[in-house]
């Protein structure tokens, strides 16, 4: 059949699909958020669920840049980067999809998942966004599961005296999600329908998939202490934060933060296990969120800088009480901590992990009035022998 034939074949209705309001209220059925831009940015369409999510009325944004949605850094680099796309086509997230953080009205951040596309009506040019909050749905809390296991499996330990309470403290995530999807299917055999035994073939396959990550688990705790390499490749050190931070606001834990991140683009280019780092800066992120629990003004800061020509330097500061001098003397001692149900292994594997990659870690008084971590892990260009 002919392209022409197929057209002919189309249902009316279809093709008289053009007015304003009928595309406006197929948007609106869209139970994620949607929101279409023109070439320069400027917000032309904001769908029933992006209202929900980000607190705005439509008619509150329409002619607003969409950076209005974004936190920083991104907010500032968002005109930039779309010039820099319409003139060279180069994109990072058009037609890619990422896992980022997005800004509500009020202030707070929180995970997405992000997929943009390049949309031309007639010699019109713009962008039109799906945005998918993952700090609430369920559904697509599988989406970030992967991720948050491979962040759980890289952690090490530097010595077999503590091997068996650090293998616990590893497997704890993929055998809580065992148990989380065997407990689903239980349920949801209550009423065997078609639908629900097609919901529980799939929890038995995250169970599978989760049993698989427990083995790789052991596997690289065992190849680490058996040979204390790394996996190293050239990555890019915002991306690595970014999803870090979402990982740690996931199920509202960000709520009432004011977070922000500050990154400096000499110190992008690391040649690291992105994994391995991602679960330090993760580790920073949620010890620093649980620091500022009962303080009255939260406020977190994430920051990227290259140092002494060599190296990238990461920083995360809070806002919160601060840290008793002796325990911070032996922070990174396997088996210290001030959590009162807390292992003490978080922070020794971090001080594992950063020495693997020939960098160092400490902690200092937080110019936010809380306490600051630094860490610093090599650049890529140095390691390949550019600087």
């Amino acid at each position: 059949m002919t392209r022409t034939e197929l057209k002919s074949k189309r249902p009316k209705s279809f093709i008289a699909l053009r007015t304003a309001e009928e595309l406006h209220a197929l948007i609106d059925t869209v139970p994620d958020a949607m929101v279409i831009s023109d070439h320069d940015g400027a917000i032309q369409s904001f769908s029933r669920g992006a209202q929900n999510m980000f607190g705005y009325a439509e008619h509150e944004v329409i002619g607003e840049n969409v950076s209005l949605l974004m936190p920083s850094p991104d907010r500032e680099g968002h005109d930039q980067y779309m010039h820099k796309y319409l003139e060279t086509g180069a994109a990072k997230i058009i037609g890619i999809g990422r896992v980022t953080t997005a800004r509500h009205r009020d202030g707070s951040t929180f995970p997405i998942k992000l997929a943009v596309g390049d949309l031309k009506l007639a010699d019109q040019r713009g962008f039109v966004a799906y945005i998918r909050d993952l700090s609430e749905s369920r559904e697509t809390e599988r989406e970030l599961h992967t991720l948050q296991n491979e962040l759980a499996h890289v952690s090490r330990i530097s010595s077999m005296g503590s091997l068996a309470t650090s293998l616990a403290h590893e497997l704890n995530q993929p055998l809580t999600a065992v148990t989380n999807y065997a407990h689903s299917a239980r349920d949801l055999l209550a009423d065997p329908s078609l639908e629900n035994i097609k919901l529980v073939r799939e929890a038995m396959d995250e169970c599978a998939n989760q049993a698989l990550r427990a083995g790789q688990i052991v596997h690289r705790l065992r190849d680490f202490i058996k040979h204390g390499e790394t996996d190293r490749q050239v990555a890019s050190l915002g991306r690595i934060i970014q999803e870090a931070s979402a990982l740690a606001l996931m199920n509202g834990d960000g709520q009432g933060v004011d977070f922000e991140t500050e990154l400096d683009a000499a110190a992008d280019e690391v040649l690291v296990d992105p994994v391995q780092v991602q679960q330090v800066v993760l580790n920073l992120i949620r010890n620093a969120l649980e620091a500022m629990h009962e303080s009255r003004h939260k406020q977190l800061r994430v920051q990227t800088e290259r140092v002494a020509s060599r190296f990238a330097q990461i920083t995360v500061a809070d806002s919160g009480p601060g840290m008793n001098q002796k325990v911070a003397e032996r922070l990174f001692h396997p088996f210290n901590t001030s959590k009162a149900d807390g292992m003490g292994l978080g922070l020794s594997i971090c001080h594992t992990i950063v020495q693997s990659h020939n960098g160092k870690i400490w902690v200092e008084k937080s110019e936010l009035g809380g306490t600051a971590f630094h860490f610093t892990i090599p650049l890529a260009e140095v390691e390949n022998g550019q600087d």
